[in-house]
């Protein structure tokens, strides 16, 4: 089994730790996930057992976020004025620390682009990012990509992001690649779109949490 080591691990995009983000997510009977302004509660709960036994077992300390904090806070002040909630209050040696969320569904979505001009990713990035959406400009593997977490994407879904990046893409004279929906979408959020705006998007209705649960 491969472990990742914090020590000789080397990456583009933010973390706390070699597990760096565990988020809880209430969903109902249909599988539907949470939206903005739904009860968390059961999400809190999930959270807390979650993080009292990684921290108890593991020796991991654990950051939560939520209602009470936003994840890029945690990333901004993790043991730099903000201790962990459970758990020892320095960094694990090996695996670092662990984000633990209670928070209503998102959508992560990255759009490539054409090259590896990464001061423009940052640039589309910076112009792109609003209360529904968070965005990084990262170079990954020689390719530049706009790396964007939709936080209420029943309100700005990928067909705005998608379309957003590709405008403020033009203004640099730079060509978007291609789309890419990370994990999966709440099927209200690929429901909402035409099939022509799917393919445009990269994405389908075989990719939603519904569908997912379906098959298990």
């Amino acid at each position: 089994m491969l472990a990742i080591d914090l020590r000789r691990h080397h990456g583009a995009h933010p973390r706390v730790g070699a597990v760096d983000v565990v988020p809880f997510v209430p969903i109902d009977a249909t599988g539907a996930a949470a939206r903005p302004g739904d009860d968390l509660g059961r999400a809190i709960a999930a959270r807390q057992r979650f993080a009292t036994w990684a921290a108890t077992t593991l020796g991991l300390p654990c950051f939560v976020y939520g209602p009470e904090r936003t994840l890029p806070e945690v990333r901004r002040h993790a043991f730099d004025g903000l201790q962990p909630d459970t758990g020892p209050p320095v960094p694990h040696p090996s695996a670092g620390a662990c984000a633990v969320g209670a928070r209503p569904a998102l959508v992560a979505y990255n759009v490539w682009l054409k090259g590896s001009d990464i001061a423009a990713a940052r640039k589309i990035a910076d112009a792109i990012r609003g209360p529904a959406v968070r965005t990084l400009g990262l170079g990954i593997g020689g390719h530049a990509q706009v790396s964007c977490n939709l936080v209420d994407p029943f309100t700005v879904g990928p067909d705005a992001v998608l379309a957003a990046v590709t405008t403020a893409a033009r203004g640099l004279g730079v060509e978007v690649a291609r789309p890419e929906l990370v994990g999966l979408a709440p099927l209200a959020v690929v429901a909402a779109l035409d099939p022509e705006a799917r393919a445009r998007c990269g994405v389908d209705l075989d990719h939603t949490f519904e569908a997912r649960l379906r098959r298990t």
